[in-house]
Order: C-alpha cells, then sequence, then structure tokens
C-alpha cells in the first residue's frame, strides 16, 4: 500500500517462528522462537555456546519428541538430547528453564556470572591475517546466499568464511541473530570442526555481547558485522584478543578489535 493509492491485495511470504524445546535426558533445557530448520544444528550449537560441550564425541544422539497438533501431525518442536557419559550436565544456574524470545538470547540467564562462559579455546595467538578488501566483499556475499531472506526479508544470517581462501564455509538463517550463530557453531560442532582457527564470521545486523562470546566459544578468531557492537561486545573481543569488525559496508568499515589482523598486506583471499 502507498500514502495516496488504492491498496492492492497480494499474497505474501513470511518468515516461520515456531518455539523450540531442548531437553538433556528427558529434562527441559530451554525453549526459543526460532525458524524451523537446521534444528539439531541449533541444539548443537546452543549446548557449545553455553559450554555444556566442545567436541563432536559429547553429543551423542539427538531426537525429535512426539508433539503433536490437533490433527495429529508432529509439530517437531521438542529434541531430546544424550550426552555422553562423562560429560556433566548442565547446572542449573546458567540453564534458560523458561521461554526466550528470538530476538534476545541471553534473557533469563539465572546469574549474571553465567554470562562469561568459559571457552575451552584460545584465539589471541590466532595467525589469521585479513585482506580489507576480502572483508569489505563479505557483506553482499552474504547476502547472495540468503534463500530464504530474498523471499521473505525477514531473517538474520550468519555465515562462516575459510580466512585463507575465502571459501564460504556455511551459511544458516533465522529469526533471531543469535539462533543463525548457533546453528553456524552447531554445523561446525557435527562435522568436527571445532576449534574454528584461521575463519572468520559474518552477521547480519550489529554484533552483540552474546554474538562475540558464541564466536568465542567456538573458537572464531574474527566477527564481522554490518551495523554496530556493543560497547560489551568490544570489551569482551579486546580482552580475548578477536579482531572485531562493525559497520562492514563496501568499501568501509570500523575495526573495534584486534586491529592487527586487519592488513593491507595481508596474503590471504582478494574479493
Amino acid at each position: 500500500m502507498r500514502v495516496g493509492e488504492e491498496p492492492r491485495y497480494e499474497r505474501d511470504t513470511l518468515a516461520g517462528e515456531e518455539p523450540l524445546e531442548l531437553r538433556i535426558a528427558g529434562r527441559s533445557l530451554a525453549v526459543t522462537m526460532r525458524t524451523p530448520g537446521a534444528d539439531f544444528d541449533l541444539a548443537a550449537g546452543f549446548l557449545v555456546s553455553e559450554g555444556v560441550i566442545s567436541e563432536q564425541r559429547e553429543l551423542v544422539a539427538m531426537r525429535y519428541c512426539s508433539g503433536v497438533d490437533e490433527q495429529g501431525v508432529n509439530q517437531f518442536n521438542v529434541l531430546d538430547l544424550t550426552l555422553a557419559g562423562d560429560v556433566a550436565a548442565p547446572d542449573d544456574s546458567v540453564a534458560r528453564a523458561f521461554f526466550t524470545s528470538s530476538s534476545c538470547g541471553l534473557c533469563g540467564k539465572a546469574s549474571i556470572d553465567a554470562v562469561r562462559t568459559r571457552s575451552n579455546f584460545e584465539v589471541r595467538d590466532d595467525p589469521l591475517r585479513l585482506a580489507p578488501s576480502f572483508l569489505a566483499s563479505l557483506p553482499q556475499r552474504l547476502r547472495d546466499a540468503q534463500k530464504v531472506f530474498e523471499q521473505t526479508g525477514g531473517l538474520h544470517a550468519a555465515a562462516l568464511f575459510e580466512g585463507s581462501s575465502g571459501e564460504l564455509l556455511v551459511l544458516r538463517e533465522d529469526v533471531g541473530r543469535h539462533n543463525a550463530v548457533d546453528k553456524v557453531v552447531g554445523w561446525a560442532l557435527r562435522e568436527g570442526r571445532l576449534p574454528l582457527k584461521g575463519t572468520v564470521l559474518m552477521v547480519s545486523g550489529r554484533a552483540s555481547f552474546e554474538l562475540v562470546q558464541k564466536a568465542l566459544m567456538a573458537g572464531v578468531p574474527a566477527l564481522c558485522a554490518v551495523s554496530a557492537p556493543s560497547s560489551l561486545a568490544m570489551d569482551l573481543a579486546e580482552e580475548s584478543g578477536m579482531t572485531l569488525v562493525g559497520f562492514l559496508r563496501d568499501p568501509s568499515m570500523v575495526v573495534y578489535a584486534g586491529s592487527e589482523r586487519v592488513d593491507e598486506h595481508a596474503k590471504g583471499p582478494t574479493p
């Protein structure tokens, strides 16, 4: 509809959004709103982000539980996860035993002390070097690979690039930017790729504290965002030795942390 013109009526495609409950051995751990698809990646990435697991072998199995609608059709909105015998179940202090929205992944942390989850991986000494021209090419490459966004215009995306070759390793979309990142991290766990040394994580939207934390938990040395980071995100990146780039819009960018990795003479990929 345009101001001053007669309205017209058309069918539109909207991004899906449904709840997903995660359980461990039948015990409810979290409920989050997500775009259905890549649910196993989302669940695995969530566990990595929470510091529950960090290796492929530690997640033994995932299965959908029965959850039917009025017609008896399974909605695939409950996942039960099985951890290896030597993996401790999540502590109640970090469990999100209630509803979390797709726009706020950290809402509902039982304790602020649980936010700064300790990673098993160190990124400070990662030798990754990145040419500014390569970084400047990432937003368009992210946009070009967003198949669902093309139809709906309503999804965030996270994409993982190999720093030396520039190869796009994986891209995931979701109504929640934190879910999109969890899906990328979960894919990496299931593929046995953690820690993600020498990679760049590119996200649509802004770079929040939580996204920096998730990248650190997966061992990603560089996080780039189309929009601004938060002050806490910058602080965490600086403390951890991560490269954090914001306002990445060809041909410009702002490097908020880890500027030593952004090098005009880097031998990495060029667009």
